[in-house]
Order: C-alpha cells, then sequence, then structure tokens
C-alpha cells in the first residue's frame, strides 16, 4: 500500500475554482482500479490550504493515476497553475 499526504496552499481568491477542480479530479481519481482513497480537505484555520490524502495499491497505481487525462487536465492544467506552494509526505503504516 502507498499512501501519501499533499499539502497546497492556493489565494483566497481562487477558493470556488479550487474546490470545483478537486470535485472533479476526485471523483475520476477514485475510479481509478488501483486507488483506495482520495480524500482532499480544508485545513480547518487555514481555509487557503488544502491536504489530500491519497492510498493506492501499489507504485503502478501511483503512476498509472499520474499518467492519467484527468491528472493532467485537473492537477497539472488546474491546481498546479493555481498553488502557491505545494510539499508532499510520504507515510509508512504502523497497523
Amino acid at each position: 500500500m502507498i499512501s501519501f499526504t499533499v499539502r497546497m496552499t492556493f489565494r483566497s481568491e481562487d477558493r470556488d475554482e479550487i474546490v470545483r477542480i478537486l470535485r472533479e479530479l476526485t471523483r475520476l481519481t477514485r475510479q481509478e482500479e488501483g486507488c483506495v482513497t482520495y480524500i482532499p480537505h480544508f485545513v480547518e484555520g487555514n481555509s487557503d490550504t488544502i491536504v489530500i490524502y491519497e492510498q493506492y495499491r501499489n507504485e503502478a497505481a501511483v503512476e498509472h493515476h499520474r499518467s492519467s487525462p484527468h491528472f493532467a487536465k485537473f492537477a497539472i492544467g488546474g491546481l498546479y497553475q493555481k498553488m502557491l506552494e505545494r510539499s508532499m509526505e510520504n507515510l509508512t503504516a504502523i497497523a
């Protein structure tokens, strides 16, 4: 199992567009065969920051996601164009 979080910061004025993009990206990502979990969150007390918790069955599923047309359109062509900062944390499950 591959698990990680992606944290992105956006301008307040882009919030509605970011929500629209994330709803569509989430819908399509959850349909991917190797996707276990894909949940975007606003950070409480900091509505300009989004954290996405992602889980995939294996590395091939992650690569499939990152090479999908919806990732190109909504992540690279949408979120990445609007974000001010981005960081990623790889996670290791304890139990």
